[in-house]
């Protein structure tokens, strides 16, 4: 069965006479719990709540994908956003002395995150850049090898399976986050990854209307202790946020297809404009990792990263042009851009502006490119 079929068919709630065709939102705190507690299903919405069970049933769909190897299924744990999702899988596998080997580049919120908190109570940092799998040699001893491809901004790729076989012969766990592709996109448990870590308010959900994150794996020790990780910090997600989420995911295979077909069209027209210096998209035959993108994704996403000659003209263009909402984050069914240096985090050209392109038709995106640009000479 294809990826649409599955997703859209597992959010279908059992054919019984008069009952709902999909569950909605299921609003307590405390559940009834007469006799043994372990009779109910439900007692603490802390510890576990029927919109949490139905989403990573879903979840658990997607991050299989059609199939992993040697017959496994991947498990998830939904979180309350990408950044509590990412402190569960780090703060889970992390202790005092370990090292963590993460991309030079890392998504800034990820590396804050490992440099103030991780840092301090004595976790080790290397970093490397991501081209090139070069972190693979930074691994001897470490206990945590964390990739993210395509980059965020920078959309740099890396080869996912080769790095993980490195960290698993040095005896270093891998995980990846997986936010810019999503695992229909890039199946990174397929590829080696011991953890897919993904934040579900961009282009899982796309409505960009919601907060949720999660992590996935395939080893039932690891979710065990993600799960106690969850329940000792209060980590999970409010019912309707797990709710929508659900909502939204039924989608996903067809927002998915059309911003990635919008965003390859609009890579390579941005590529033949004189006014932009350079293109970065893993699915232009000019990007430097292409050929490992192509076999290792089976989609190539919505994000385009592009530069313009200054931060004022790019700053310019995202005024004048009337399809693109300035704001931050990505994956959304409207096409949204922002100039990434204004925020002060990345070490980035003052003119690269991250668009995340829509599900617009593609030649009304481009006709409010052009108009943007020409006026801006």
């Amino acid at each position: 069965m294809r990826d649409e079929t599955r997703i859209l068919r597992a959010i279908v709630t059992p054919a019984a006479a008069g009952t709902p065709l999909h569950e909605g939102p299921v609003f307590a705190a405390p559940f009834h719990v007469p006799g043994a507690v372990g009779d109910a299903t439900y007692t603490y919405a802390g510890y576990e709540q029927p919109n949490w069970t139905t989403l990573e049933r879903v979840l658990q769909i997607i991050e299989t994908g059609a199939g992993l190897p040697d017959g496994a299924e991947a498990k998830a744990l939904c979180f309350a956003s990408g950044a509590a999702a990412t402190m569960a899988l780090l703060g889970t596998v992390l202790r005092p002395g370990d090292a963590v080997v993460l991309p030079s580049g890392a998504y800034f919120n990820s590396r804050k995150l490992v440099e103030g908190y991780f840092a301090a109570i004595g976790v080790e940092i290397r970093s490397a850049p991501v081209t090139g799998e070069l972190q693979g040699e930074l691994l001897e001893g470490a206990r945590l090898l964390w990739i993210e491809t395509p980059s965020n901004p920078g959309m740099e790729v890396c080869d996912i399976a080769a790095l993980c076989k490195r960290a698993h012969r040095a005896g270093a766990l891998a995980a990846c986050d997986n936010s810019m592709a999503t695992p229909v996109g890039q199946n990174v448990l397929a590829l080696g990854a011991d953890f897919s870590v993904v934040s579900d308010t961009k282009l899982m959900t796309g409505h960009s209307d919601v907060l949720l994150g999660h992590v996935a794996v395939t080893d039932e020790a690891w979710y065990a202790r993600l799960l106690e990780w969850r329940h000792r910090t209060g980590g999970g997600p409010g019912p309707m946020e797990a709710w929508l989420a659900t909502r939204s995911l039924a989608t996903l295979t067809l927002r998915l297809e059309r911003s990635t077909a919008n965003a390859l069209r609009v890579a390579e027209w941005l590529e033949s404009r004189p006014e932009v210096l350079f293109v970065r998209y893993p699915g232009l035959k000019s990007h430097e990792s292409y050929q490992t993108a192509a076999r290792q994704m089976r989609s190539f996403g919505p994000v385009v990263s592009f530069a313009l000659r200054s931060g004022e003209f790019a700053d310019a263009f995202l005024r004048a042009a009337q399809l693109v909402t300035n704001a931050t984050s990505f994956g959304g069914i409207t096409t949204t851009a922002e100039r990434r240096a204004r925020w002060g985090n990345d070490a980035v050209h003052e003119g690269l502006i991250r668009m995340s392109v829509g599900c617009e038709a593609i030649e009304d995106l481009l006709d409010d490119f052009g108009q943007a640009l020409d006026g801006k000479r």
